[in-house]
C-alpha cells in the first residue's frame, strides 16, 4: 500500500499529458526556461571583456542584446530537453518537480511558448547580423541534438554541453566583430567540460543504483571514472588560462605583463568548486552554486575586478 502511495506522488499519471489540468499557466512556463541559469551565458561577454570594449557603448550595448537571445535560446532548449525527459525526469527526486515532468504545464503548450521565443531569439540573432545567427543557429541545432542522440553517447554527452559553452563566447565576439584569443577558446572548453563531468558525478552520487533507470548513459560511468577525467580537465585548464596569461602574444596585446597576477583566483574557484562537489555533495547545477556559495561567487567577482583594473588600466579609461 506505502509503495502504490509513493508511486502516485512522485510518478503522475501519463494521461495527464491528454489535457488534464491543461491552462497556459506563465509562470510554469517561465521556471520550465530555468532563468535561474542565467549565469551560464555570461560567457557571452568574454569577448567583450578581453577584446577591452567593455566601456565601449555601442560594443557593450551588443553584447547585452547577444545575451539575451543566448538566454532565450538557452530556455528554448530547456524546455525541450524538458518535453524529452519527462517520463525519466519524473523517477527524479529533484528533476520530478519540473513543470512539465511534474504535470503543471503539458509538452503540447510548453513545446508552443518555446517555438514563440527561438522564433523571436533567432530574429534577435539575425538583427545582430548574420555572424551571429549562424552561430545562434549552430548553438540550437547542436543542443537540440543533444537533447535527442547525442546525450546518450559517452563522452560525447559532456563534450556537446561544453562546446555550448564555447559557442557562447563565440558569439558575443562576432555580435561585435573581435577576433577572440585560441587560449581562451581552450581555456572555455576545459572550463565546461570540468563543469558537465562534475555533474555527471553529481548524478551518479544522488541517485546511486537508481542511475541508469534515470539515464542509461550514466552507467558508462562510475564516480572513479569521473574523478580521473576531472582531474585532467582541471589540470588542464588552470595550464591553460597560465599560459594565456603568461604569453608574450598577451603581454603584446594588453600592454602588461601583469595579468598572472590573476591566477590565484581560477586556482581557488577550482578548489573550491571540488570541494564542494566531493565535501558537500554539489554540483548538480553550476548556477546555483555560483549564486550560493559566497566563496565561490567573491572569487570569480574579484577575478572579474582584477581583469578589470589590470586590462583597463586608468590611463585608458581616460584615453590618456
Amino acid at each position: 500500500m506505502a509503495r502504490s502511495i509513493s508511486t502516485q506522488t512522485h510518478a503522475p499519471d501519463p494521461s495527464a499529458d491528454g489535457g488534464e489540468r491543461r491552462g497556459f499557466m506563465l509562470i510554469p512556463f517561465i521556471r520550465s526556461l530555468r532563468p535561474e541559469q542565467w549565469t551560464k551565458n555570461l560567457f557571452v561577454f568574454g569577448g567583450l571583456l578581453f577584446a577591452r570594449e567593455l566601456f565601449v557603448p555601442l560594443a557593450f550595448g551588443r553584447t547585452v542584446v547577444a545575451f539575451v537571445a543566448f538566454c532565450l535560446l538557452s530556455g528554448v532548449v530547456y524546455v525541450f530537453n524538458d518535453i524529452m525527459d519527462r517520463e525519466a525526469d519524473r523517477l527524479h527526486p529533484i528533476k520530478s518537480s519540473r513543470p512539465i515532468a511534474s504535470g503543471t504545464i503539458s509538452p503540447g503548450l510548453a513545446g508552443g511558448g518555446a517555438a514563440v521565443l527561438a522564433i523571436a531569439a533567432l530574429s534577435i540573432a539575425f538583427w545582430l547580423g548574420w555572424a551571429f545567427f549562424v552561430v545562434a543557429v549552430s548553438y540550437l541545432v547542436l543542443q537540440s541534438l543533444y537533447s535527442g542522440p547525442l546525450k546518450h553517447i559517452v563522452i560525447l554527452d559532456v563534450l556537446t554541453i561544453a562546446i555550448g559553452f564555447v559557442l557562447r563566447a563565440v558569439g558575443g565576439a562576432v555580435a561585435i566583430a573581435v577576433p577572440i584569443s585560441n587560449w581562451l577558446l581552450v581555456d572555455m572548453i576545459l572550463l565546461a567540460l570540468f563543469l558537465a563531468m562534475s555533474k555527471r558525478r553529481h548524478e551518479l552520487v544522488l541517485l546511486a543504483d537508481s542511475a541508469v533507470g534515470h539515464r542509461r548513459i550514466l552507467g558508462e560511468y562510475s564516480p572513479y571514472l569521473l574523478d580521473q577525467m576531472i582531474a585532467v580537465v582541471t589540470a588542464s585548464t588552470l595550464m591553460s588560462y597560465i599560459f594565456y596569461c603568461i604569453s608574450p602574444e598577451t603581454s603584446q596585446k594588453f600592454g602588461t605583463d601583469l595579468l598572472g597576477l590573476t591566477i590565484p583566483f581560477p586556482l581557488y574557484g577550482i578548489f573550491r568548486y571540488l570541494y564542494l562537489v566531493h565535501q558537500r555533495e554539489g554540483g548538480g547545477s553550476p548556477s546555483q552554486m555560483l549564486i550560493n556559495d559566497r566563496p565561490l561567487l567573491v572569487c570569480v567577482a574579484l577575478w572579474a575586478l582584477a581583469v578589470v583594473v589590470i586590462v583597463y588600466r586608468p590611463y585608458t579609461w581616460f584615453g590618456v
